[in-house]
C-alpha cells in the first residue's frame, strides 16, 4: 500500500451516513486522483457495499467481529471480503478488544488477504499489539479524539518513542497515528516524527467544506 496513508474514518456521524457517506467517497476518490496521495476511507458498515461499488480508492469497515457463523448481530469478515473491503480497523478506542480478541482478527484478515490497522491508546498496548505483528499499528490517546488538540503535537515523545519501539520488533508493521489531527501542519508534523500516515474523523466529516479541508489536510505531503 502507498505511503504515506490518509485513512479518513466515517465513524457514524449524521453527516456521514447514506447518501452523505457516497459524497464524502467521491470528494476522497476526486482528491486522492487529483494530488496523487493514498487516501482510504472507512464508512459506516451499512454503507460499506454501496460505496465499494462507486468509488475505486480502498474502503474499509471500521470493525468485524467474527469470519462467520451461527452469530446475531455480530460482522463476519467473509461479507467484507465478499463486498469487495480492502481491510479494517481493529481494536478503535470507541470499540475495544481484548488482546485474545484483537489476536483473533489479525489472524483472520491474514486469512482473508485483508489490511489490517490495530489501534493502540498507549505504549503498554503497543507493546502487545506489536508482537502481532500487524500491518499497522495506530497510536490514538483516546482523550485526543476529537479534541482538536493533535497527538503529534500533544505527545511528540511518545509517538516517536511508538515508532521506534515497532520498528525493533516488526519491522514490516508500520505506524500511524490519529486522535486531534485537525490541519495539514498536523499531518507534517505526524509523518516527520516518523509515521507513515494518520487517521481522521470529524475534522474532515463536520467540515463546513469537506472537500476544501482534505486539501488542506493532505498540503504538506
Amino acid at each position: 500500500m502507498k505511503l504515506p496513508l490518509i485513512l479518513l474514518n466515517f465513524k457514524a456521524y449524521e453527516e456521514s451516513i447514506g447518501k452523505k457517506a457516497l459524497k464524502l467517497a467521491k470528494i476522497c476518490e476526486e482528491v486522492a486522483k487529483k494530488k496523487r496521495v493514498n487516501i482510504v476511507i472507512a464508512p459506516c458498515l451499512l454503507d460499506l457495499e454501496l460505496v465499494v461499488k462507486k468509488v475505486k480508492i480502498p474502503v474499509f469497515a471500521q470493525h468485524f467481529d467474527v469470519e462467520a457463523g451461527a452469530f446475531t448481530g455480530s460482522i463476519p469478515i467473509l461479507l467484507l471480503k465478499k463486498i469487495g473491503v480492502k481491510g479494517s480497523l481493529i481494536n478503535h478506542s470507541e470499540k475495544k478488544l481484548k488482546f485474545d480478541e484483537i489476536k483473533k482478527r489479525v489472524e483472520l484478515t491474514r486469512k482473508h488477504k485483508l489490511i489490517n490497522i490495530v489501534c493502540a491508546s498507549n505504549l503498554r498496548e503497543i507493546k502487545q499489539i506489536v508482537t502481532l505483528r500487524p500491518d499497522f499499528i495506530a497510536y490514538e490517546p483516546p482523550e485526543l479524539i476529537g479534541s482538536g488538540i493533535p497527538v503529534s503535537q500533544a505527545k511528540p515523545k511518545i509517538v516517536k518513542k511508538a515508532v521506534e519501539l515497532v520498528k525493533k520488533i516488526s519491522s514490516k508493521t508500520k505506524v500511524l497515528c490519529g486522535a486531534g489531527i485537525s490541519s495539514g501542519v498536523d499531518v507534517k508534523k505526524a509523518i516527520e516524527l516518523g509515521t507513515k500516515g494518520v487517521l481522521i474523523a470529524s475534522a474532515f466529516v463536520k467540515a463546513k467544506s469537506p472537500k476544501k479541508k482534505l486539501l488542506e489536510l493532505i498540503s504538506f505531503i
